[in-house]
């Protein structure tokens, strides 16, 4: 394939409708846009949303909520994870690049440990934020969380 025999797919572009062009082409006269009113003349267009003079929808709706731009989103990840991974790849420190490495999370993704599951091995765990109940099961098998 080189550039001086490329082609559009079959079908896929067809001859533009010559408009006003008499009246035997078929499309004379009022070249499709019927009679009269706003719309046949030329340079006519609509604003978005325009529901003829009818109140339009986006203003008919009330508005309602926020949204939080001090926001922080976490992926949660829970202790069973943790312990899957441990025992999978036989290591003792987690972090995010651990988890990334994975397939867990992504680059630039805040990470919370939770403490759903049950926790065999001793780990050091790095991460964002833990909750209560995943760090107090880190730590009582004598393992360390530290916060990023």
């Amino acid at each position: 394939m080189e550039l001086h025999n490329l082609k559009p797919a079959k079908g896929s572009t067809g001859r533009d409708r010559r408009l006003g062009r008499g009246q035997g082409s078929g499309r004379g006269g009022t070249s499709t846009r019927g009679h009269k009113g706003q719309k046949s003349r030329s340079g006519y267009s609509r604003n978005f949303g325009f529901e003829g003079g009818q109140m339009p929808l986006q203003r008919r709706v009330p508005k309602y909520g926020f949204k939080n731009i001090n926001r922080k989103e976490y992926k949660a990840i829970n202790i069973s994870i943790l312990q899957e991974l441990a025992d999978k790849q036989a290591i003792k420190k987690i972090d995010p690049d651990v988890l990334m490495k994975a397939g867990l999370i992504s680059k630039h993704t805040l990470v919370k440990i939770l403490g759903n599951g049950n926790l065999t091995s001793k780990l050091e765990v790095r991460a964002h934020a833990f909750s209560a109940s995943a760090k107090k099961a880190i730590e009582e098998l004598g393992g360390s969380t530290e916060n990023i």
